[in-house]
C-alpha cells in the first residue's frame, strides 16, 4: 500500500518511513512532488487536512499530512501554527526562540505553562463505484513549561526552552529516544498507527 506524504522534506518521508514501516510493513511512504496548498486557515487539524487532501488529489494515493508547534497559555495558544514564523519569514528557528524568550521574559514560572502540539491527518480519494473517500485527524499533546533560557543542544526548534511535565530538564537535554517516546509527534503516531491499520490495510 503505498501512501504520499505531504512534504518535499526527504527527511520527514525516511522518518515517517521508519516509523511507520517497522510497525505496518504493508505502507511505502512516498514524497510528495506536487504543488503546495494556501495554509490560510487557523488550526492544525485544518492545515494537515489541507496539505492531505492537496497530495491525495494530485497523486490520487492516499495521503498523509502533518502540522506541529508550540502553544503557550498566556499567550493564548500563540505562537501554535504560527510557530515556524513567529519572528517572520526567513528569520530561523533561533530567532523564533528568543523572540518567544524574549516575550515571556517577565510571566512568573507558575505562569509560564506550554505545550508542544501535534496533528496528523489522513485522507484517502474517493474510489470505486459509490465514490467514497475519508478523512481522519489524530493529534498529539505534550504537556510541559518554559524555561526562562535555553538549555541543550540536542533537538530543534523550541525544545531548548521547553521543560516537560515531570521533568526538570529540557526537551533539548533528553536524549532522542527519551523525546521520541514521550514527544507530541510520537504521541500522534501511537494514534495514527491504528487508523492507518483499520483504514488502509486489508483484513
Amino acid at each position: 500500500m503505498r501512501v504520499v506524504l505531504a512534504t518535499h522534506n526527504a527527511h520527514k518521508v525516511e522518518e515517517f518511513q521508519a516509523i511507520l514501516g517497522s510497525v505496518l510493513p504493508e505502507l511505502e511512504i512516498v514524497a510528495y512532488d506536487g504543488p503546495e496548498p494556501v495554509e490560510d486557515v487557523t488550526s492544525f487539524a485544518e492545515n494537515a487536512l489541507i496539505k492531505a487532501r492537496t497530495a491525495a488529489l494530485h497523486t490520487g494515493l492516499p495521503a498523509l499530512a502533518d502540522d506541529s508547534g508550540i502553544c503557550v497559555d498566556v499567550m493564548n495558544g500563540s505562537p501554535g501554527i504560527f510557530s515556524a514564523l513567529w519572528a517572520g519569514h526567513g528569520k530561523g528557528a533561533q530567532a523564533n526562540l528568543e523572540l518567544l524568550l524574549d516575550q515571556m521574559a517577565d510571566i512568573a514560572p507558575e505562569n509560564r505553562g506550554a505545550h508542544f502540539a501535534c496533528t496528523i491527518a489522513l485522507v484517502v480519494p474517493a474510489t470505486g463505484a459509490d465514490q467514497t473517500g475519508s478523512e481522519h485527524v489524530v493529534e498529539g499533546i505534550w504537556p510541559g513549561a518554559l524555561a526562562t533560557e535555553a538549555h541543550g543542544g540536542g533537538g530543534f526548534g523550541y525544545d531548548p526552552i521547553f521543560v516537560p511535565e515531570g521533568h526538570e530538564v529540557t526537551a533539548a537535554e533528553l536524549t532522542a529516544a527519551e523525546k521520541n517516546a514521550i514527544s507530541h509527534r510520537g504521541r500522534a503516531f501511537e494514534a495514527a498507527i491504528p487508523l492507518l491499520r483499520t483504514t488502509l490495510i486489508p483484513d
